[in-house]
């Protein structure tokens, strides 16, 4: 048996056999060809399919949008070019492989060569070769980046994790989670926390763990190899023990969010996927405090219509009934992107074009998701939110947009309600003005995990960092208060949705600030609203804040 200490991300125990994922390994395997000639002709073929695609689309584009039609004529002359195609049509000829690996070699030589240059030209001429070669796997059959648990349960362990590659698996068949980076923050630990699944980072992990037994301890971050029969056994009752406890948890589902002195804090849940609804509804969450829009738009190859998010919006709204969803905007930018949108290279991603400023910036992209959801709000009880608001004139924008969208659907007797309209209030600047923000929208919600790395100027994700990074610093709850009272001032009512709102050691002096409801993960609802049920409201000495 061999033990290594790691970090908790997620809570829970798994026993189970191990799978490794390497993404370049994964993704590389078993793609030689033994029939260059035929490999060549569907390359080919490949190429004229994407040649016609590219035509229609810049037809279709060329009067309604020029420049996302200048994009695809600039593609589409690409693929004339023999220097793009040689360099695949050589890998199939001389390293015997497939056409479609061919193409995602090069793709990927591309941007580890390419992706980092400073030069506006070069980083469009990445940017079109990559999303070409996007094309060419989609025509060529796939080429798949998903990861296939196969049929079994397993406890996956890798060196991180995206956002595309954990919406695409099947998460059912997962035990847990083991990675070498990240943080409490990242993508994968929220997804582990969302699912109930669990996690231990900070593990340098091997491809010799394949196919072992394997402990996962995600409350000491204790993984236990090939563990001998007295550990498996002792790990089993204390596996049971712990379905036990969240299972007397469950009695809490259609409790009342009440404080031991009758104040209604309401907890919510976030989702990050339609998949997650299911989880929000077996948890007995009071509703939605926040739906994030990105999985709509990412591990796909062009923009989703309107009638894919409305009918996404309408599923929503109505599983849930008269309890509150609220949907933010699309947040793409910083660590969540997407290929086809052709986002410049960013040194700063975290303080880049992100958030509303993306928004606003592609302003068809931003009609269309407002369209469907004001389309699906004759649904259910939805509310909409902006993240990463930083000023006034952004939110008058915001109100121009939004009056547009609702004059074109009434011109087009489209039903819709008018639905209340929140600001995310997740930097320094959004603090100091949190009154006028407060006065210019119907609600506020405090996303606390960029409102914590952006005040103490740490990227939360960065290894480096784990033992440094202080959400409990003393500047961040101070905004807290500041914002709660801020909005309450404006008789707004304020939710917290960051990390923060799950710390159950927090919420008595979260709720003594003011805070009108908190939103966490499904799986976490519950306990928070044992918490909430446990503490008090009344005012206490706020010393040091």
């Amino acid at each position: 048996m061999e033990i290594i200490k790691g970090i908790p991300a997620s809570t829970g125990i798994a026993i189970g056999r191990i799978r490794y994922y390497a993404k370049s390994e994964y993704q590389s395997r078993q793609y030689l060809t033994s029939n260059i000639a035929h490999e060549l002709k569907e390359f080919d073929k490949a190429v004229k399919a994407v040649y016609d695609q590219l035509s229609l689309l810049y037809e279709k584009t060329k009067t309604e949008n020029p420049s996302l039609a200048a994009v695809n004529l600039r593609q589409r002359n690409l693929l004339q070019e023999k220097s793009f195609l040689f360099a695949m049509e050589d890998l199939i000829q001389s390293k015997k492989v497939s056409a479609v690996f061919a193409v995602a070699t090069v793709r990927e030589d591309v941007k580890k060569s390419f992706g980092r240059l400073s030069d506006e030209i070069a980083a469009v001429r990445v940017s079109d070769v990559t999303q070409l070669c996007c094309y060419l796997i989609d025509v060529l059959g796939g080429y798949s980046e998903k990861i296939d648990l196969g049929e079994d349960e397993q406890i996956l362990i890798a060196g991180d994790l995206t956002l595309e590659e954990l919406v695409s698996m099947n998460a059912d068949k997962l035990l847990g989670i083991v990675t070498k980076d990240g943080s409490e923050t990242c993508h994968a630990a929220i997804f582990s926390r969302t699912r109930a699944i669990p996690m231990v980072m900070g593990v340098t992990i091997t491809r010799e763990w394949e196919g072992q037994t394997a402990i996962v301890d995600g409350y000491t971050g204790m993984i236990y190899l090939s563990p001998d029969e007295e550990e498996l056994k002792e790990y089993m009752l204390r596996k049971e023990t712990d379905e036990k406890e969240r299972e007397s948890l469950l009695s809490l589902r259609d409790a009342k969010d009440l404080t031991a002195d009758g104040k209604l804090v309401s907890v919510y849940a976030n989702i990050g996927s339609l998949d997650d609804i299911e989880s929000v509804i077996y948890y007995g969450a009071s509703g939605i405090g926040m739906l994030r829009s990105e999985f709509q738009y990412l591990g796909r190859d062009d923009y989703p219509k309107e009638e894919e998010l409305f009918q996404s919006y309408r599923r929503v709204a109505e599983a849930m009934g008269d309890r509150l969803v609220v949907i933010r905007t699309l947040d793409l930018g910083a660590d969540k992107q997407a290929a086809y949108m052709n986002l410049t290279k960013e040194e700063n991603p975290l303080m880049g074009n992100r958030g509303i400023r993306l928004c606003l910036d592609q302003r068809g992209m931003f009609k269309t998701q407002l369209r469907a959801i004001y389309r699906a709000s004759i649904y259910g009880n939805l509310s909409v939110m902006y993240p990463m608001i930083c000023s006034i004139e952004e939110m008058e924008m915001i109100r121009e947009i939004t009056a547009e969208v609702k004059a074109w659907l009434t011109v087009r007797h489209m039903p819709y309600r008018d639905i209340p309209e929140g600001v995310m209030i997740e930097t320094p600047a959004a603090v100091m003005i949190a009154r006028e923000l407060a006065e210019a929208s119907d609600f506020v919600s405090l996303g606390t995990n960029d409102l914590s790395q952006l005040t103490l100027a740490m990227d939360r994700q960065n290894p480096a960092l784990r033992e440094k990074y202080n959400v409990h610093h003393v500047s961040v709850m101070r905004m807290i208060r500041m914002v709660i009272d801020a909005a309450h001032e404006a008789g707004r009512k304020v939710c917290i949705c960051g990390e923060l709102a799950a710390d159950a050691d927090l919420t008595q002096e979260l709720i003594q600030m003011g805070v009108d409801s908190l939103s966490v993960v499904p799986a976490l609802v519950l306990p928070v609203r044992k918490a909430v049920r446990q503490a008090h409201a009344e005012a206490i000495l706020r010393e040091g804040l």
